[in-house]
């Protein structure tokens, strides 16, 4: 009997035991499912995320491309040729032709110098003694006259040294323009970066602004010709204005004085038959 109330406590003790050990399982794996669906939806989260920003990066990298391509006909449709800078030719009889043509094509002021010296006819100096003879008005006109003549001879060498340089840097000008054309028109992708495209922009800038102020050189020469002329025109107004105020203060002495050798020449003549 003892023996049969040991054997129930053992098995009831196992059976006890047993579901006790039933519901510890069945608790922990419904949180370990919990937990695996939560990572579950974040790993879904991500693929999610990571697809859309696939395909972002996709799009992207399409349209870089796309932007990147120049159409294939771009350069036959758009390029044009400008007008060239040419050497100046002339004829040269007698040998003083081509050092101003030399000036025109190359520049430099040693060249100008040189083209004025053999093609312009040169002042000769005034008297010293002469210039000393004449009155302070005739003198003031002869040195207003000498600085009119210098004048226009510094004018012109400057301009011929200013059209030289911009004649004779035209070509490597032009070979820049040619490049940067080229560039721009190329479907090379390395020309189309950016950055590239950026370098091309500032190169255009510069070479308009170098070209500007060529174009700046050339009109203050021409300034400087038409301020030659100017004065030329005051310098003549004024001597014409100046000769009327002389006239008008000595003419009545003038006309006295002629009209008092009239009479005393009148009064010398003699219309007596005998002289008397």
């Amino acid at each position: 009997m003892k023996l049969l109330r040991k054997r129930f406590l053992v098995f009831a003790l196992t059976i006890m035991f047993t579901h006790v050990a039933r519901a510890q399982f069945a608790v922990v794996d419904s949180a370990n499912l919990a937990e695996a669906v939560k990572e579950f939806k974040q790993m879904q989260q991500m693929y999610t995320t990571a697809e859309q920003t696939r395909n972002q990066i996709i799009s992207t990298y399409n349209l870089a491309y796309q932007m990147s391509r120049m159409p294939e006909d771009l350069a036959a449709r758009y390029k044009t040729d400008f007008a060239q800078w040419t050497n100046l030719s002339a004829p040269n009889t007698y040998g003083n032709t081509y050092a101003w043509v030399n000036a025109l094509d190359i520049g430099g002021r040693p060249q100008a110098v040189s083209a004025f010296n053999n093609a312009i006819v040169r002042l000769l100096n005034f008297p010293t003694s002469a210039l000393a003879a004449l009155d302070a008005d005739a003198q003031a006109t002869i040195k207003n006259q000498y600085a009119t003549s210098e004048l226009a001879e510094g004018t012109t060498e400057s301009t011929l040294s200013t059209l030289g340089s911009i004649r004779s840097n035209s070509e490597a000008f032009s070979s820049k323009l040619a490049n940067l054309e080229s560039d721009s028109f190329s479907t090379d992708p390395s020309q189309q970066t950016e950055m590239a495209v950026l370098g091309k922009i500032n190169t255009a800038a510069l070479l308009q602004i170098h070209s500007q102020q060529d174009t700046n050189q050339i009109l203050a020469a021409e300034v400087q010709q038409q301020l030659i002329a100017q004065k030329q025109q005051i310098d003549a107004q004024n001597r014409a204005i100046n000769q009327a105020i002389y006239f008008q203060q000595n003419f009545p002495d003038t006309m006295q004085k002629v009209n008092t050798g009239v009479s005393d020449s009148m009064r010398s003549i003699s219309l007596s038959p005998n002289g008397q």
